[in-house]
C-alpha cells in the first residue's frame, strides 16, 4: 500500500505511513503543519480507517497528549565492547538466500512496536551490503543489518542469543561509534545495547494511539 510522505487538506499538512495497513492493520499519521490540528488528526484518522488500519497512531502534535501513549522512538549510540569470545561467523547475504533473511527478519519484528515489515522491493537493498546471517558451529543464532554506522536491525533466532549476534555484527568495524534507533516499549533490547556500550541520546518521536 502507498504511502503519503505529504498529505495535504485544507486543515494541513501531514504524512500518512500506510506500508503497514496490510500486515499489521497498522496506521501511522506524523502532524507536520497546521493550524487546526484536531481537525487534521480526524481527516487522517478518517482517511486511515477507509484504507483498512485497525490501529492507528500518531505523533507531532501537544494535542496527542490525550491520547493513550504508545511508544516513543530513540536513538543510541556509543562504541561497542565487543567481546571476542563472543564473536561468531558472519555470512552476508546472497540472491539465494536474501529472501530468508527478510522472513527472519518480518518474523521477528513482528511483535516489535513501529518495526517495518520488508518487502521483496527491499532485497535490492540488503544485497548492497551489511546485511548478514550469524552462526555458531553450523547453527544459525540470528540475523544483522549494518549499514554504514548504524545499526539497522538485529534479531536473535532463540532467547538468549541475541548478545552474541549483536558483538558478531560491532565486530564488522570494531571501535567505531555506531548508531541505532529502538523503540521505548522494547526494554530487552534497550537493556542488551546498554550493557554493550551504547546510552540514549535524544528522543526522536513519540506515539500515542488515537483508534
Amino acid at each position: 500500500m502507498k504511502d503519503f510522505p505529504v498529505f495535504t487538506t485544507e486543515n494541513g499538512v501531514a504524512s500518512l505511513i500506510l506500508k503497514e495497513v496490510p500486515y499489521r492493520g497498522e496506521a501511522y499519521i506524523h502532524l507536520r503543519d497546521s493550524q487546526d490540528p484536531k481537525a487534521l488528526l480526524e481527516e487522517c484518522v478518517s482517511f486511515c480507517a477507509a484504507c483498512g488500519a485497525e490501529k492507528i497512531y500518531a505523533s507531532g502534535s501537544e494535542i496527542l497528549e490525550e491520547y493513550p501513549p504508545h511508544t516513543a522512538i530513540f536513538e543510541m549510540r556509543g562504541i561497542p565492547n565487543v567481546e571476542e569470545a563472543l564473536i561468531e561467523s558472519l555470512f552476508p547475504v546472497t540472491e539465494a538466500t536474501v529472501s530468508r533473511w527478510r522472513a527472519l527478519y518480518n518474523e521477528a519484528m513482528s511483535a516489535v512496536d513501529n518495526a517495518g515489515t520488508l518487502e521483496r522491493r527491499d532485497e535490492a537493498r540488503l544485497l548492497e551490503g551489511g546485511a548478514y546471517f550469524v552462526h555458531h558451529r553450523g547453527e544459525l543464532l540470528g540475523i544483522g543489518y549494518l549499514r554504514e554506522d548504524c545499526i539497522e536491525a538485529i534479531a536473535a533466532a532463540f532467547p538468549g542469543a541475541g548478545k552474541r549476534v549483536l558483538h558478531s555484527l560491532a565486530s564488522v568495524c570494531p571501535g567505531v561509534p555506531l548508531r541505532l534507533e529502538v523503540a521505548g516499549t522494547n526494554e530487552r533490547a534497550i537493556a542488551l545495547y546498554e550493557k554493550v556500550g551504547f546510552l540514549k541520546v535524544k528522543e526522536l518521536s513519540r506515539w500515542y494511539r488515537v483508534r
